[in-house]
């Protein structure tokens, strides 16, 4: 058997620096996932995923975006992004529209109470976000962390297949 990366036993692959630091980022980004969604989810009533796609919306504007679009930039399935639209459709939130382009299309869109959710949620995440995520890290070493962030996001988005 080929031994990659010099790892020869369950000891040395638990304590390889690699494997450590890649469970540090996951563990940080899952528990901060539960913090910050947990205060999106008391404060404001939606989830860190629905806060997500109004996000994106409110990035996209008028027209919309298709429904390929927001599973496409969320990494759903499109049967996983209707079903959320359809919850956030329910509340409120958002709205579906025809698609100028295509007449069998519909465009998802903010409405009024989800660009209001929008601006309220952001406010508590962003408080959230200074608190939990930035102010633990070294003031000097922000900046290249968040770039370092941009970098390997950018890196992983691209190596996805994209939706057919």
């Amino acid at each position: 058997m080929h031994e990659r990366a010099g790892i020869t036993t369950a000891k040395e692959a638990a304590d390889h620096e690699l494997i450590l630091a890649f469970g540090r980022l996951q563990g940080a980004a899952n528990r901060l996932e539960y913090i910050l969604g947990r205060a999106l989810e008391v404060e404001c009533g939606i989830s860190h995923l629905m806060f997500e796609v109004l996000l994106i919306l409110g990035r996209a504007g008028r027209p919309g975006l298709s429904m390929r679009a927001v599973a496409q930039e969320q990494v759903l399935t499109t049967g996983g992004a209707t079903r959320l639209v359809d919850r956030m459709e329910a509340a409120g939130l958002v709205a579906r529209a025809e698609s100028p382009d295509d007449r069998r299309g519909k465009l998802v869109t903010l409405t009024a109470l989800g660009e209001e959710t929008t601006v309220r949620a952001s406010r508590v995440h962003v408080e959230n976000i200074q608190r939990y995520f930035v102010e633990p890290l070294p003031a000097e070493d922000r900046g290249r962390f968040a770039e370092d962030l941009r970098i390997l996001s950018h890196s992983a988005r691209d190596t996805l297949p994209r939706l057919p």
